[in-house]
């Protein structure tokens, strides 16, 4: 089954508590967090305390995604604030293979992103330490961008590596995920799949995250 995961990038930030509440109605199974500060990618969004307040909202899943510098030094401060799942991203990481197994001595989840430019053959020795693959299918920093079409390939060579383990790894693609994309990226591979703008710009929340649950669900039915 897919995951759906609505990023709040795209909500309404005057109405956090409304706009989770609506994607909870339409069936979302987690909350994506974009975390950016400013240097790592060319944006500044939340961080610990707005996360400590959103996690009174909702018992879904928070998926923080940290498109930061330095990610390390705050890992305890995100898990402390109600940070389920913790994917840093390759490019950020001088010892990806320790801030994963920090995350993991934290109790939460452990994934690692890898930006459009950044080949997937990178993963080969970290793969088999991780939960879950975030593959960024635009350029991180901004929502409502285009989906760009050679990260189909990525995302089918990410989900051979995570075959190859035995492991249960999940594949995440985040970027110009839509009606128009949507069923391509489960085709290639991907279970876990990050929406904003198509969710949160739409005049009924509740059924675009249904909607995409539904073209996911028409792809793997499709998909041998």
């Amino acid at each position: 089954m897919v995951t759906i995961a609505p990023s709040l990038l795209s909500s309404d930030f005057s109405d956090l508590r409304g706009q989770i509440a609506l994607a909870e109605q339409g069936g979302a199974d987690w909350i994506h967090l974009d975390v950016m500060d400013g240097h790592f990618v060319p944006n500044m969004t939340i961080g610990p305390p707005v996360i400590r307040s959103l996690r009174k909202l909702t018992r879904l899943p928070f998926d923080t995604h940290l498109m930061i510098d330095n990610p390390d030094q705050f890992l305890e401060d995100f898990r402390s604030a109600g940070a389920d799942i913790i994917t840093v991203h390759i490019e950020a990481c001088t010892h990806l293979h320790r801030t994963i197994h920090r995350i993991k001595e934290l109790g939460a989840r452990a994934g690692v992103s890898l930006n459009p430019a950044t080949p997937v053959h990178l993963l080969t020795d970290i793969i088999a330490d991780v939960d879950l693959v975030l593959i960024m299918s635009v350029n991180p920093g901004f929502g409502a961008q285009t989906f760009i079409p050679r990260s189909l390939e990525k995302i089918r060579e990410a989900a051979r590596m995570i075959r190859e383990t035995g492991a249960d790894i999940r594949l995440e693609v985040d970027g110009g995920v839509d009606a128009h994309t949507t069923g391509r990226i489960v085709a290639a591979g991907a279970d876990v799949l990050v929406a904003g703008n198509y969710i949160f710009t739409s005049t009924d929340i509740p059924a675009a995250v249904r909607s995409l649950r539904a073209l996911a669900g028409q792809s793997v039915a499709a998909t041998p």
